[in-house]
């Protein structure tokens, strides 16, 4: 869909970032006067308008250009069903229904328009934009505004918030507009937060990672498609300050981006979000990642294996059933281990990751599938950077669980880890975590300096110190099993059916010994094994950082509470003596 001024304009011209944002908050006004108390409620609601409004404005400035040139031009939808003849405040359809009977423009839209739009992937030879716009109105039933008054309250101003009214010079873009009312969605007590990835997280990884024209870029986790907009944001900045060809931007538009999105009611609005930050073709796929369930795949038709980016924030702290357990190596109900398994058979040789993971993941060395996981990873990739990130960032998401940030590249094993550690930034709803934050990482990265919040692990010296603290163990618990394995066979001599003097007490004892040997044997391959798991331990442990302890002795600490003490009672007494009786003695009776 191309970007430009069109021939007409309606509206006002708004030349400020809170002009813009007042607009905004009108119209989410009204939508909370209308039956929609939260931004649960009422950014779906909005999203599908908003989304009709400006695929109005690019359709006709594409039937302007196609006349210009003297080519055909077939527009998704035709009268009435475009919003300049249903929405519009002089649209010849909108001023029939206003004119006719009460109840008429619902009955209109909830009983036409939604069901035509929704139906035109089923046409023969759909368009991959009619095929969108049946995708984004998927979830839509019906208007949830409660009266037609405030719908067309809303559509009115929708109207007047163009992109054509918005100076990209002076004021945020309409399509961060729409990230404001994401961001809402994904506040603290708002179930949308589980979909949302806090935007200046996603803007230093996607700097970090740094996608490149030509390159697909795939988020197996979607939400609101964050990582994919901004990825968008970065390439198309790129091409613009390059002065690229026309076919590059073809590319970014139309060939580079790809993801999954589970649920109903957010897959719509990570089309829309893709689609108003300027991305003509999101191939989306519609389903469940980890079973491979899927809802709509029309969109993803094409669609590579594998993938030259991978960024995403796949949920963490779920459970999986065996449907979505048994398309993996190594099975586990955690969604966090099986998205970053997906993670690992999606990425291209050479192909670069960064990912969002709960700290859990990290240092968990005690299940199978997560030791096996985090092994896989550091053996077929070149895992270059963990990021600790502060306890509050995903708090106003709805969620306070540590977070941190994983890059790494498909093709090579790990040998060195370069850690930074921001955990110790303070973020609170006055104080949030920005980019700012990021600073002296993105001054040390290039060189993966040292300095007081960052150190190098040596990932090839730490294995084989495991390998060769283990490797006695290892031995040990071999010979326990090959005695054990010996007195096995006496116990066999011993228990013939036909010996008539067999010695009870000698196969009592062989029993015990071979028992013992076998618990021996079993203990100690727990130890190596617990000791080479250990390697897998991958939290973040500042080297740098001074613990500070209490010296003093214990008679020190008695002494400072009986001062404390002391202190205490003789305020106390003080404030006892201003105070006046409440209850003073009755004077003149009996």
């Amino acid at each position: 869909m191309p970007r430009g001024n069109l021939k007409t304009t309606s509206g006002k011209p708004r030349a400020t970032r809170q002009s813009v944002d007042q607009a905004i908050k009108s119209i989410c006004d009204i939508m909370r006067r209308g039956n929609m108390a939260g931004a649960m409620q009422y950014v779906p609601e909005l999203t599908w308008i908003l989304f009709l409004r400006i695929l109005d404005e690019i359709e006709t400035q594409e039937q302007d250009e196609a006349e210009a040139l003297g080519i055909a031009f077939t527009p998704s939808l035709a009268a009435p069903y475009r919003w300049r003849d249903w929405a519009a405040p002089a649209g010849t359809q909108r001023k029939a229904l206003e004119d006719g009977r009460s109840g008429g423009f619902f009955a209109f839209v909830n009983g036409q328009l939604l069901p035509h739009l929704k139906h035109l992937e089923r046409r023969p030879g759909a368009t991959v934009r009619q095929k969108m716009i049946s995708e984004i109105m998927s979830s839509v039933e019906r208007v949830r505004i409660d009266t037609e008054r405030n719908f067309r309250d809303v559509l009115d101003r929708v109207h007047d918030l163009s992109q054509q009214t918005i100076d990209p010079t002076h004021v945020f873009t309409l399509s961060q507009v729409y990230e404001g009312l994401l961001l809402k969605m994904g506040e603290k007590n708002n179930d949308g937060g589980q979909f949302f990835t806090p935007r200046e997280v996603i803007r230093a990884m996607v700097r970090v990672i740094a996608p490149q024209i030509g390159e697909t870029v795939y988020d197996p986790g979607c939400g609101t498609g964050g990582f994919l907009a901004q990825s968008y944001e970065h390439l198309k900045q790129a091409l613009d300050r390059a002065s690229a060809p026309a076919e590059h931007y073809t590319t970014l538009k139309e060939r580079t981006f790809y993801g999954r999105e589970k649920e109903n009611l957010i897959y719509p609005i990570a089309l829309a979000n893709l689609v108003l930050h300027g991305i003509d073709h999101p191939h989306l796929w519609h389903g469940n990642t980890l079973t491979g369930q899927e809802s709509y795949g029309g969109l993803f038709e094409g669609a590579p294996a594998l993938f030259d980016v991978i960024l995403t924030n796949p949920p963490f702290g779920g459970k999986e059933g065996q449907d979505a357990q048994t398309r993996f190596d190594y099975k586990t109900g955690a969604t966090q281990v099986l998205f970053l398994q997906h993670v690992l058979k999606s990425l291209k040789p050479g192909g670069r990751c960064g990912i969002v993971v709960d700290e859990g993941l990290l240092f968990r060395t005690n299940e199978d599938a997560f030791v096996k996981t985090k092994r896989k990873l550091l053996d077929e990739c070149e895992l270059w950077c963990i990021v600790s990130l502060p306890a509050g960032v995903f708090t106003q998401a709805g969620a306070g669980v540590k977070t941190n940030l994983l890059f790494f590249t498909q093709g090579q094993p790990t040998r060195r880890i370069w850690y930074y550690d921001l955990s110790e930034v303070k973020v609170a709803k006055k104080k949030p975590f920005t980019l700012a934050h990021f600073d002296e990482f993105f001054h040390l990265l290039p060189e993966r300096g040292d300095s007081a919040q960052s150190w190098t692990v040596d990932f090839t010296t730490r294995k084989r110190r495991a390998a060769e603290e283990a490797t006695p163990l290892h031995e040990q618990a071999r010979q326990k099993r090959q005695e054990a394995a010996r007195c096995k066979e006496r116990l066999e001599v011993l228990r013939i059916p036909d010996r008539q003097d067999r010695d009870w007490a000698a196969i009592e004892q062989a029993e015990r010994q071979m028992q013992s040997l076998a618990r021996e044997a079993r203990e100690l391959a727990s130890k190596a094994e617990a000791i080479e798991n250990a390697v897998y331990d991958l939290k973040a442990v500042n080297p740098h950082k001074t613990l500070e302890t209490d010296a003093r002795t214990p008679a020190e600490l008695l002494d400072l509470i009986e001062a404390k003490g002391r202190e205490i009672a003789e305020a106390l007494a003080v404030l006892r003596s201003l105070t006046p009786n409440p209850f003073p003695k009755e004077r003149g009776l009996g």
